[in-house]
Protein backbone atom coordinates (compact mmCIF):
# COMPACT_ATOMS: atom_id res chain seq x y z
CA UNK A 1 0.00 0.00 0.00
CA UNK A 2 1.36 3.15 -1.27
CA UNK A 3 2.48 5.59 1.94
CA UNK A 4 0.05 8.81 2.19
CA UNK A 5 1.27 12.24 3.15
CA UNK A 6 1.14 12.44 6.69
CA UNK A 7 -2.24 13.28 9.13
CA UNK A 8 -1.50 16.56 11.62
CA UNK A 9 -0.96 14.64 14.74
CA UNK A 10 -4.09 14.61 17.15
CA UNK A 11 -3.60 15.69 20.54
CA UNK A 12 -2.67 13.02 22.91
CA UNK A 13 -4.19 11.90 26.00
CA UNK A 14 -2.03 11.34 29.00
CA UNK A 15 -2.26 6.97 28.60
CA UNK A 16 -0.98 7.57 25.08
CA UNK A 17 1.92 9.82 26.43
CA UNK A 18 2.75 7.32 29.66
CA UNK A 19 2.08 4.36 26.43
CA UNK A 20 4.68 5.63 23.76
CA UNK A 21 7.15 6.21 27.05
CA UNK A 22 6.93 2.44 28.51
CA UNK A 23 6.62 0.86 24.99
CA UNK A 24 9.95 2.25 23.91
CA UNK A 25 11.23 1.34 26.85
CA UNK A 26 10.10 -2.95 26.57
CA UNK A 27 10.33 -2.43 23.08
CA UNK A 28 13.64 0.06 21.92
CA UNK A 29 12.79 3.51 20.91
CA UNK A 30 14.51 2.46 17.56
CA UNK A 31 11.95 -0.29 16.80
CA UNK A 32 8.82 1.76 17.75
CA UNK A 33 9.63 4.98 16.24
CA UNK A 34 9.97 2.68 13.06
CA UNK A 35 6.44 0.92 13.48
CA UNK A 36 5.15 4.56 13.76
CA UNK A 37 7.27 6.05 10.84
CA UNK A 38 6.63 3.42 8.45
CA UNK A 39 2.62 3.30 9.54
CA UNK A 40 0.47 4.75 6.61
CA UNK A 41 -2.60 6.28 6.50
CA UNK A 42 -4.61 2.76 6.91
CA UNK A 43 -2.86 1.86 9.85
CA UNK A 44 -1.63 4.76 11.90
CA UNK A 45 -5.03 4.52 13.80
CA UNK A 46 -3.83 0.99 15.36
CA UNK A 47 -0.22 2.05 16.23
CA UNK A 48 -1.99 4.84 18.45
CA UNK A 49 -4.55 2.61 19.33
CA UNK A 50 -1.94 0.52 20.55
CA UNK A 51 0.66 3.03 21.81
CA UNK A 52 -2.90 4.72 24.18
CA UNK A 53 -4.99 1.46 25.29
CA UNK A 54 -1.84 -1.66 25.29
CA UNK A 55 0.70 0.46 26.69
CA UNK A 56 -1.02 3.30 28.32
CA UNK A 57 -3.96 2.16 29.74
CA UNK A 58 -2.79 -1.20 30.63
CA UNK A 59 1.09 -1.54 30.66
CA UNK A 60 1.58 2.18 32.43
CA UNK A 61 -1.07 1.24 35.21
CA UNK A 62 1.93 0.56 37.94
CA UNK A 63 -0.12 -1.73 39.65
CA UNK A 64 1.62 -4.33 38.72
CA UNK A 65 5.41 -4.55 38.33
CA UNK A 66 6.90 -4.67 34.55
CA UNK A 67 8.08 -7.98 35.00
CA UNK A 68 4.69 -9.83 36.13
CA UNK A 69 3.14 -7.79 33.19
CA UNK A 70 5.64 -9.36 30.95
CA UNK A 71 5.56 -13.06 32.67
CA UNK A 72 1.68 -12.51 31.72
CA UNK A 73 1.97 -11.04 27.87
CA UNK A 74 4.46 -14.16 27.14
CA UNK A 75 2.13 -16.25 28.64
CA UNK A 76 -1.20 -14.90 26.80
CA UNK A 77 0.66 -14.73 23.48
CA UNK A 78 2.23 -18.20 23.03
CA UNK A 79 -1.58 -19.15 24.10
CA UNK A 80 -3.09 -16.90 21.02
CA UNK A 81 0.26 -18.69 19.20
CA UNK A 82 1.21 -15.50 17.67
CA UNK A 83 4.42 -15.69 16.84
CA UNK A 84 5.95 -12.51 15.64
CA UNK A 85 4.39 -10.45 18.45
CA UNK A 86 5.95 -13.27 20.67
CA UNK A 87 9.10 -12.57 19.11
CA UNK A 88 9.20 -8.56 19.95
CA UNK A 89 8.16 -9.30 23.63
CA UNK A 90 10.24 -12.16 24.20
CA UNK A 91 12.91 -9.44 22.82
CA UNK A 92 11.36 -7.23 25.37
CA UNK A 93 11.39 -9.47 28.04
CA UNK A 94 15.33 -9.91 27.70
CA UNK A 95 15.89 -6.28 27.32
CA UNK A 96 14.36 -5.44 31.02
CA UNK A 97 15.61 -8.36 32.72
CA UNK A 98 13.79 -11.36 32.00
CA UNK A 99 16.18 -14.60 32.59
CA UNK A 100 15.63 -17.92 30.19
CA UNK A 101 14.85 -19.76 33.02
CA UNK A 102 11.99 -17.55 33.89
CA UNK A 103 10.92 -17.73 30.04
CA UNK A 104 11.25 -21.20 30.26
CA UNK A 105 8.61 -21.60 33.59
CA UNK A 106 6.49 -19.50 31.68
CA UNK A 107 6.60 -21.83 28.59
CA UNK A 108 5.87 -24.80 30.60
CA UNK A 109 3.14 -23.59 32.46
CA UNK A 110 1.65 -22.58 29.03
CA UNK A 111 2.10 -26.38 28.15
CA UNK A 112 0.06 -27.49 31.02
CA UNK A 113 -2.76 -25.05 30.38
CA UNK A 114 -2.77 -24.39 26.66
CA UNK A 115 -0.97 -27.48 25.18
CA UNK A 116 2.38 -28.74 24.49
CA UNK A 117 2.16 -27.71 20.71
CA UNK A 118 1.69 -23.99 21.79
CA UNK A 119 4.48 -24.79 24.22
CA UNK A 120 6.10 -26.20 21.53
CA UNK A 121 6.41 -23.60 18.80
CA UNK A 122 7.30 -20.59 21.87
CA UNK A 123 10.08 -22.72 23.01
CA UNK A 124 11.10 -23.06 19.36
CA UNK A 125 10.62 -19.27 18.81
CA UNK A 126 12.69 -18.59 22.29
CA UNK A 127 15.33 -20.38 21.25
CA UNK A 128 16.48 -18.72 18.14
CA UNK A 129 15.92 -15.47 20.10
CA UNK A 130 18.51 -16.46 22.64
CA UNK A 131 20.97 -17.70 20.11
CA UNK A 132 20.49 -14.41 18.56
CA UNK A 133 21.04 -12.17 21.46
CA UNK A 134 23.97 -13.61 22.89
Amino acid sequence: MAKSAPRPAAPRSKAYVAGLRIRRRWLGKAYVDKALREADDFTIDLQHYVTEHGWGASWARGVLPMKTRAFMNLAMISALNRPHELEIHLRGALRNGMTQQEIKEVFLHVACYCGAPAALDSFRIAKRIFAETK
